[in-house]
């Protein structure tokens, strides 16, 4: 099948060649959109990249003008900046670039694989056979056909070690595989990734985290030696066996419990409540359901620490609050948001939880109500992690019966959040102001735990009026 260009592409490359045309110079098109154009992949927000031979920086100026775009300097050493233009829903990044070399072939000596060291120019994207008009002297077409990432020079990952991760999160994100000499050399020189700034880490880690089959592609990264030189706290969950309830040690058992959780959210794609949920935009363009596999990945991290010897029995009394501690520093390292973080930690710590709500027999409305005020917004993401653990347990003494209630109180509970989700509010019976007057009060903590107090039973329908609501509040003062 022939390369396709959508129409909003097609008319900015033509905007951009005919700026190009009248300043006389010669513009090629590189990289990963036309490694796209190539493979017909069409992204919401493409970021296309450009390189000429010199005075990058001062073209890109001059056409942010023309074109009435945003424009910054990436680096000014290297002749690189950044033009965003916004076209009615859609917004294109373009990228231009001083040649890495003399000329372009030495440009396309210093790209990362060979896959991304192509390229064509601008005047030819809109010939008939473009694929004709490819520039590729390391066999890119090749390996795009054959769906292979091969590094393009033995000192690839030298110039930069990040291009270690990003050969795993290009083999997640178009199912490639990494060809042999690749991993050999990325194996040598992962202990370069130390020297890679945490926002670059995190955004190729979340590239995996984003795919439907994350759980291969950490294990290949686990392999390897990778994952630990970028969170290096795994190392500790190493060994730690876990008792008769488990069949795993709890680093094998929290890499299970991503391949499980991933299962649970294959298994919920037609459910377009839960698909809107998953695919909710946290920070950037980074969504929950990446940021639940990191939870997945974590949740038992705190157990190390936790483990203690009791009358013949290993226990790990405390460790979701230990574990929501570590994510902390590994989320803050990893500069992740704060909306991020705090997401993070109420996974990590309450996802234990559902597993003590499906113990009941039957559950009160009171535990319920209590559940949902403290995961808040991640209610739904702390119960599918609480499946997807649960499923990764199968020790001798686990059974199909507890994991089959297990299950049954999650998705009930999953159902319950989103009906919740489209109820109008309960009005507030009371408020801290008429506390502090009818109760005779002064203004301290106690307020606001009167208030969360009084808002629970009325949740759960003990109470529906401001006298009931009074009443309450002095029972609870007392």
């Amino acid at each position: 099948m022939a390369p396709v260009l959508i129409p909003g592409v097609k008319n900015l490359l033509k905007t951009v060649q005919q700026f190009v045309d009248s300043k006389k110079v010669k513009l090629y098109l590189v990289g990963g959109y036309l490694r796209d154009i190539l493979l017909n992949r069409e992204k919401d927000n493409p970021d296309i990249d450009f390189c000429l031979k010199k005075r990058a920086i001062p073209f890109a100026r001059e056409l942010a003008h023309k074109i009435k775009a945003g424009f910054v300097v990436l680096d000014q050493e290297h002749g690189c900046a950044r033009l965003v233009k916004r076209i009615k829903d859609k917004v294109y990044t373009l990228d231009f670039t001083d040649f890495r070399g003399k000329d372009l072939h030495d440009d396309l000596l210093h790209r990362d694989f060979t896959i991304n060291a192509i390229a064509l120019g601008l005047e030819d994207v809109f010939a008939i056979k473009l694929e004709e008009k490819l520039i590729d002297p390391h066999g890119g077409r090749k390996d795009l056909k054959a769906k292979i990432i091969r590094m393009v020079a033995k000192n690839a990952f030298d110039e930069d070690p990040l291009r270690i991760l990003r050969a795993f999160s290009l083999s997640a994100i178009f199912g490639f595989k990494i060809n042999k000499e690749t991993l050999k050399l990325a194996k040598a020189k992962k202990k370069k990734l130390v020297d890679i700034s945490s926002e670059r880490i995190r955004d190729e880690l979340f590239k995996i985290f984003a795919r439907p089959d994350s759980f291969t592609h950490l294990s290949n990264l686990d392999k390897l030696g990778i994952l630990k030189i970028i969170i290096p706290e795994i190392e500790q969950m190493r060994g730690i066996s876990q008792g008769p309830y488990h069949h795993l040690d709890v680093w094998k058992h929290s890499l299970e419990t991503v391949r499980q959780l991933e299962c649970v959210l294959q298994e919920a794609r037609k459910n377009d409540e839960i698909q809107g949920y998953l695919n909710e935009i946290i920070c950037a363009e980074r969504k929950r359901v990446a940021l639940m596999k990191l939870g997945a990945l974590l949740h038992d991290i705190g157990k190390p620490l936790a483990r203690r010897r009791k009358k013949g029995k290993t226990i790990f009394h405390g460790h979701e609050r230990i574990g929501a501690d570590i994510a902390e520093v590994i989320a803050k390292r990893l500069k992740l948001s704060n909306d991020e973080l705090e997401a993070l930690e109420k996974m990590v710590f309450w996802h234990l939880r559902p597993g003590y709500l499906a113990d009941n027999e039957d559950i009160s409305a009171r535990a319920k109500f209590r559940y949902f005020r403290d995961t808040g917004k991640e209610g739904v993401s702390t119960l599918l992690v609480s499946i997807a653990d649960q499923r990764a347990t199968r020790g001798l003494l686990t059974s199909d019966e507890s994991r089959l209630r297990h299950e049954k109180v999650c998705f009930n509970l999953v159902r319950q959040y989103f009906k919740k989700q489209k109820e109008k509010k309960l009005p507030r019976l009371i408020n801290g102001d008429e506390l502090i007057e009818r109760l005779k009060l002064t203004p301290s903590p106690l307020i606001g735990k009167i208030l969360s107090e009084v808002e629970e039973l009325q949740a759960i329908g003990k109470i529906k009026t401001k006298k009931q609501a009074l009443e309450a509040a002095r029972k609870l003062v007392k």
